[in-house]
């Protein structure tokens, strides 16, 4: 697809997003309000009921300031409400007219995942101008120009590699009538294992080989700790080459996949 169609189907979806006031504000600060309540409310009794003064080599604000990272970088890793817009194409029969376009279904796909980012990119904002002056700036010691600069290719090939991976778990739907359920199974894997819900860093040691290996830290835990300045250079390119060497792997699987289905899709729908 060439960068300008690219950009143009990016930019239809971007204004078709900022449309719909409500969900930004209600996504904006109810959703944001609840996490950060939720997380805040769980290392408090967790801090309390240890004793400790720090878990996993975090003391308690800097665990929220942890926190508060990963849910920020989560929401560019996730997008916006993108989850079964494939599957929806392909239950409902939606695929049918982009089977005529002389275009590969999964770039336009993306561009449109792109263009949902731009509300996403706008409540990211709105929540670092509000958050960060309450946990003190203190926190972005460890962050600099460099580390920014070093975190927005990972958060780039973090939303990529979400999408790599959620398209074939999406394209079942030419098998299945219902999908749902592996979606939420990926995203409850991913948050565990990508250091969502919990800092990779107070699992066991013998663990962590494993979940280096594993595609889900590069979700959360990868470009989080890059921004804060937890990871340097040598470690950074050794992760991009990890994480783009998964996009390579789950673009295989989700081509398999999606050439597979095709060979079964009669175009329907509902």
């Amino acid at each position: 697809m060439k960068p300008r169609l690219f950009a143009h189907i990016a930019s239809l979806e971007a204004r078709a997003r900022f449309s719909y006031r409500v969900d930004f504000w209600i996504n904006a600060l109810f959703g944001f309000g609840v996490e950060m309540f939720l997380a805040w409310s769980l290392w408090k009794a967790i801090f309390e009921a240890s004793g400790s003064a720090k878990i996993g080599g975090r003391d308690f604000d800097g665990m929220l300031f942890y926190y508060l990272t990963v849910v920020l970088v989560g929401r560019f890793t996730r997008g916006h409400n993108n989850e079964g817009m494939i599957s929806g194409d392909i239950y409902e029969g939606g695929l049918n007219r982009y089977l005529v376009f002389p275009l590969d279904y999964r770039w336009v796909k993306y561009a449109q995942v792109i263009g949902a980012l731009a509300p996403v990119f706008v409540q990211v904002l709105l929540f670092a101008v509000i958050a960060i002056p309450l946990f003190g700036f203190h926190q972005l010691a460890g962050t600099s120009l460099v580390s920014v600069v070093m975190a927005v290719p990972a958060v780039a090939i973090a939303s990529l590699l979400f999408y790599l991976t959620m398209f074939p778990l999406q394209a079942f739907a030419f098998w299945a009538d219902n999908v749902w359920s592996l979606m939420v199974m990926h995203r409850f894997v991913s948050q565990v294992l990508g250091g969502f819900m919990l800092p990779l860093s107070v699992f066991p040691g013998w663990s962590r080989g494993i979940l280096d290996v594993l595609p889900f830290r590069f979700y959360y835990d990868f470009p989080a700790r890059v921004l804060i300045g937890e990871i340097g250079f040598a470690d950074w390119g050794m992760g991009m080459a990890m994480a783009l060497t998964w996009c390579g792997v789950m673009w295989c699987v989700g081509t398999v996949v999606w050439r597979r289905g095709l060979t079964q899709y009669a175009g329907v729908g509902i």
